[in-house]
């Protein structure tokens, strides 16, 4: 039998402690980095296939360009939105032009399979927005605020609160495995005064990506170039050629900055910085989820201040 001498000098136990010491350390350190490398997940949820893209498309693409991870998700199927076509056909149409948007976004598209103009809160639709935040492992949720002229975008504002907390509860939804941290609510930009203004805590310069927005929006054709128009009664300004739609609906969807707005530009990106922005998204933050700090939402957010 051979007899194996497993005594080491003290040279070689220090050689080896050194090495022990030297493989835990990358081992940390290649954690640390992974971590602080994970893509954010951002999750923005409108009432409608085009609502998030109104409202946030051009933070969505800034987010996709540096390399984080974005879903949209419409809380209807659009099957009533157009003075012409309705129900299932309609809706087929409207489900296309969102994943003509995800593939120009470069974002992820969801289409949920309830009516179009008759949503209520309810349980069954709670639960399928806390599965959608769930598997989207979210860190950030952005959804409208539950005041606002139409009822199926203040029903999804209410919709998400209601999911706010319930995302962390096991025992709800238990087919989808619950967040082990709370993300960060956001409510997109409205102009409704009563019962409170919106408060801008966070604005997002969107002026290098205008035209990439626009791109999106010019997807949704049922929408911007026939619906839209036609409810709102100025259907006779649309224009015939692509070109001079896209120029019209930059014009249309571009949107102003207003003083509320440009001060908080101002205070994420300075005076000088704020003062070239042309265009601007902008959101304020949930009571209902995590609290962040200001460098958590720089965090959150890193093209803050680029």
């Amino acid at each position: 039998m051979p007899i194996f001498n497993l005594e080491f000098s003290t040279t070689e136990k220090l050689t080896m402690k050194s090495s022990f010491i030297a493989i835990l350390f990358c081992f940390f350190t290649v954690s640390i980095v992974e971590a602080q490398e994970r893509p954010l997940r951002i999750i923005m949820i409108g009432a409608h296939p085009d609502d998030c893209d109104i409202k946030s498309g051009g933070t969505a693409s800034l987010f996709v360009e540096m390399g984080h991870k974005v879903k949209f998700v419409s809380v209807t199927n659009g099957d009533a939105g157009h003075m012409e076509e309705g129900g299932g056909m309609l809706a087929k149409r409207r489900i296309a032009e969102t994943q003509e948007v995800a593939r120009r976004l470069g974002v992820a598209y969801d289409v949920l399979d309830n009516h179009d103009g008759e949503l209520l809160p309810t349980l069954e639709i709670r639960l399928q927005i806390i599965r959608k935040i769930r598997e989207w492992d979210a860190d950030v949720v952005i959804a409208p605020r539950p005041n606002d002229y139409h009822p199926d975008h203040r029903y999804t504002g209410v919709l998400v609160q209601d999911a706010a907390y319930m995302v962390g509860v096991p025992n709800v939804a238990p087919d989808t495995p619950p967040l082990s941290k709370n993300p960060v609510f956001l409510y997109f930009q409205d102009h409704f005064q009563k019962p409170n203004p919106f408060e801008p805590h966070v604005a997002i310069d969107i002026t290098p990506v205008i035209d990439k927005k626009i791109h999106g929006l010019d997807a949704h054709v049922s929408q911007f170039y026939e619906w839209l128009p036609w409810i709102a009664g100025y259907a006779d300004e649309v224009p015939e050629g692509k070109e001079e739609r896209i120029a019209w609906l930059k014009e249309k969807r571009g949107g102003g900055i207003n003083d509320e707005v440009r001060k908080s530009l101002e205070k994420w990106y300075g005076p000088a910085k704020a003062a070239k922005a042309q265009y601007a998204e902008a959101f304020e933050v949930c009571e209902y989820g995590s609290q962040p700090s200001d460098e958590e939402l720089k965090r959150l957010f890193p093209m803050l201040g680029k």
